[in-house]
């Protein structure tokens, strides 16, 4: 395997005393590496971003709604400037995630996702629960993701 960049973090001074390797990447693949680990080939990756990323959006999105009295100009910037982490950390997730899921289970599982942290969102944020109709309706998006991951065999 042919290592593009190796990041040596030493341990008591210069190289060859005390030094090991801690963190490579590999541009090849796009692989990280931390101590040993390949991050980027892990099903569980691909969530945590996209976990991680609905947070941001769904700041970027609902958020302003506690701040109507501010210009919408002014929002729709803030708004941008929290939107680009969630691109930061939604298109890794979408590029390394298609290792493991088809592009349709990976956006059948971001829309999960997004509703299951938009659910925590409003209950801490505008102190509200959503009412039956609701969780019925969240209950048939998660089947859907179900069947999305159900093999077509």
């Amino acid at each position: 395997m042919v290592w593009a960049e190796n990041v040596a973090l030493t341990a008591g001074g210069g190289a060859g005393s005390g030094s090991f390797w801690w963190l490579r990447f590999d541009r090849g693949r796009g692989g990280i590496h931390f101590l040993g680990m390949d991050f980027t080939s892990s099903r569980w990756l691909p969530v945590l971003l996209l976990t991680c990323s609905n947070i941001f959006m769904t700041f970027a999105w609902y958020g302003h709604l506690k701040f109507k009295g501010q210009p919408l100009a002014l929002v729709i910037l803030v708004s941008w400037g929290i939107a680009l982490f969630e691109y930061v950390l939604m298109v890794p997730a979408n590029r390394w995630g298609s290792n493991s899921f088809t592009p349709y289970q990976l956006k059948i599982m971001q829309e999960a996702i997004t509703l299951v942290v938009f659910v925590v969102f409003a209950f801490f944020y505008f102190k509200t629960w959503p009412a039956w109709n609701h969780i019925a309706a969240f209950g048939c998006i998660l089947a859907a993701v179900a069947f999305a991951f159900w093999s077509p065999k």
